[in-house]
C-alpha cells in the first residue's frame, strides 16, 4: 500500500474515533433531568400509538390492583410509558457513561446486606423488570466485575443480542443465556461468584410450580429456589429503583428459606417467598414496573383476549402456509 494512501487511512480512522469519543461524552454528559423530559416525551408517543400494550398495562394493573378507582389505573398507565421510554434514553447514555460516573449516581439503600454479595461462599441476586434493571446489573458488574455471572433470555434478533451483550458486560462479568444454564449457575455458585437473574417473567407449562403474584395464580419458576437449596447460598433480592436523586439500588435481607423433610413442600413454598419479594417491591414503586408482560395468561387468558385471538390466527396463517408448500 502507498505510504501516502496508508497515512490518510490512518488519519481517517483516528478523526473517526475522535468523532466517536466526542459524541459519547455528549451523551454521557445530558443531565437526568434531560433524559426525563426525552424520555416522557418518547413515552407519551408510545401510549398514543401503541394501542395493545396500553389496553394490557391497563388490565395488568386493574387485575393487579383491583381496589383502585379507574382515573388511578389510567394515570399510573400514563407513568408506566413515562418510565420505559426514560429507561430507553438511560441505557443508551449508559452505553457512553464511564464506570465511575455510574458508581456516582447510584445510592445503596440496605448497605448492611452487601456483606451476603462479598461473601466468598457466593450469593443469588433476584430482581425484576423494575426501575431500570440493566443499570442495576451494570452497578453491580462495576462491584464484582468477574465475580458476576448473569442470566438473560437470548434475543432473537442477534445484532441487537450482540449489542446487549456488549452493554451488559462493559464492566465485567458475563451473560449467558438461561436455557441450559443449570450447570453453570451452579458452578459458579460453588466457586464463590455472584449470580444475579430476573425472576419475574412467566414459564412454560410443565417447567414451573404455582404461586400466587398480587393474589392471583402465576406459573413461577422454581429453579431459583432449588439452586438455593442445593448449594446453600443465600436469595438477596435487590432492585434498582429512580427518586428525586438519581438512583437507589435497594439490597433487601436475605429471603428466608424454609428446610423440612419434603423437598416438594420446601421448593413450593421457598418459590412463593422469592415470588412475595418481588411483588412487594412493585408494590412499592408500581409506576417503574414493567406492566407490558402477559404475567396471567396461563390461568386468566381472558385477560389477554384480543393478543391470544391474534396469535392463534398468526398460528393457523403459518399452518396454512406450511400446507400449502408441502
Amino acid at each position: 500500500m502507498p505510504e501516502d494512501t496508508a497515512v490518510g487511512l490512518r488519519e481517517s480512522f483516528e478523526a473517526s474515533e475522535q468523532s466517536k469519543t466526542a459524541f459519547q461524552r455528549f451523551i454521557a454528559n445530558i443531565t437526568q433531568s434531560k433524559i426525563e423530559r426525552l424520555g416522557k416525551s418518547l413515552g407519551f408517543l408510545i401510549y398514543a400509538l401503541d394501542i395493545r400494550h396500553r389496553r394490557i398495562v391497563r388490565r395488568n394493573l386493574k387485575f393487579a390492583f383491583p381496589d383502585w378507582p379507574w382515573d388511578r389505573v389510567l394515570n399510573v398507565t400514563r407513568r408506566v410509558f413515562d418510565n420505559l421510554g426514560i429507561t430507553i434514553f438511560e441505557i443508551i447514555q449508559l452505553s457512553c457513561l464511564p464506570n465511575e460516573k455510574l458508581l456516582m449516581r447510584v445510592r445503596i439503600d440496605g448497605k448492611e446486606n452487601l456483606k451476603y454479595l462479598l461473601s466468598p461462599k457466593g450469593t443469588i441476586v433476584i430482581s425484576g423488570h423494575l426501575g431500570n434493571w440493566e443499570l442495576a446489573l451494570l452497578f453491580a458488574a462495576s462491584y464484582f466485575g468477574n465475580r458476576l455471572l448473569a442470566i438473560a433470555r437470548k434475543i432473537d434478533f442477534a445484532p441487537l443480542d450482540r449489542w446487549v451483550y456488549n452493554f451488559r458486560t462493559r464492566f465485567g462479568g458475563e451473560v449467558i443465556n438461561k436455557t441450559g444454564a443449570l450447570p453453570d449457575m451452579t458452578k459458579s455458585l460453588r466457586g464463590g461468584n455472584v449470580l444475579a437473574t430476573l425472576i419475574d417473567q412467566g414459564t412454560k407449562p410443565g417447567e414451573g410450580v404455582d404461586a400466587m403474584f398480587f393474589n392471583r395464580k402465576v406459573l413461577a419458576t422454581p429453579g431459583i429456589a432449588m439452586l438455593a437449596m442445593r448449594t446453600k447460598v443465600p436469595v438477596i433480592p435487590a432492585f434498582c429503583v429512580r427518586d428525586q436523586n438519581g438512583f437507589t439500588v435497594i439490597l433487601n435481607p436475605p429471603v428466608k428459606m424454609q428446610k423440612t423433610k419434603s423437598l416438594r413442600d420446601d421448593i413450593q413454598v421457598n418459590t412463593q417467598r422469592i415470588m412475595d419479594s418481588i411483588e412487594a417491591a412493585v408494590r412499592k414503586y408500581p409506576e417503574q414496573y414493567f406492566w407490558f408482560h402477559k404475567r396471567w395468561k396461563i390461568y386468566y387468558p381472558h385477560l389477554y383476549r384480543e393478543d391470544l385471538e391474534r396469535k392463534q390466527r398468526r398460528r393457523e396463517r403459518q399452518k396454512r402456509k406450511s400446507g400449502a408448500q408441502v
